[in-house]
């Protein structure tokens, strides 16, 4: 463990926080036996920590993606933006949800070369197209996705998650925010 912060900004206590941003901490923190330093500091601005994690259950929650293919959504575009939080925290979440403790950094380094199947490598090709370059999305990105197997709804969600994570990984490189020591072990 490391006494370094986890934020350039002040973290608040946990005692010190909104009612309802006190229970969501102690939920995850009861569930994952730790809590996610993103929850500490985004706390910082209560309002702000509401409306990110409201959008994030909205994306996350829905089923028309598996639970590994969210997360491997979320690794390859973070490790193309640099974000070392979310790529060890959600590479954490991938190990576990596809019960694989190489896909994560197979994903983060090079999802085009990883173990994964040709219609995930579509799938992320799209959200990397989403992040670099979205104005130049096409009807024939739509038709190669559907091809695979996705049908809009997914689409639009492979998007949404990629933008979702655009900003979350923007405001992690901005905060300096540190992954948690424990991340770095999950699913292996």
């Amino acid at each position: 463990m490391t006494d370094r912060p986890i934020s350039r900004y002040p973290v608040p206590e946990i005692a010190d926080l909104p009612e309802d941003i006190r229970e969501a901490i102690l939920k995850v923190q009861e569930k994952a036996g730790f809590v996610p330093n993103v929850f500490l500091a985004l706390a910082h601005r209560p309002d702000e920590f509401r409306a990110f994690f409201a959008y994030h259950d909205a994306l996350m929650m829905r089923e028309s993606l598996t639970p590994a293919e969210k997360e491997m959504i979320v690794v390859a575009t973070s490790a193309d933006n640099n974000c070392l939080y979310c790529v060890v925290a959600h590479g954490a979440i991938l190990r576990i949800r596809a019960k694989n403790p190489l896909i994560a950094d197979q994903v983060a380094t090079n999802y085009r070369k990883a173990d994964i199947s040709d219609r995930h490598k579509a799938m992320l090709d799209f959200a990397l197209k989403v992040s670099r370059d979205s104005r130049a999305i096409d009807q024939a990105d739509f038709e190669r996705l559907r091809a695979h197997g996705f049908d809009d709804e997914a689409i639009w969600d492979i998007a949404a998650i990629t933008a979702l994570f655009g900003l979350s990984n923007r405001m992690a490189n901005f905060l300096s925010m540190r992954p948690n020591d424990e991340f770095y072990a999950m699913g292996r």
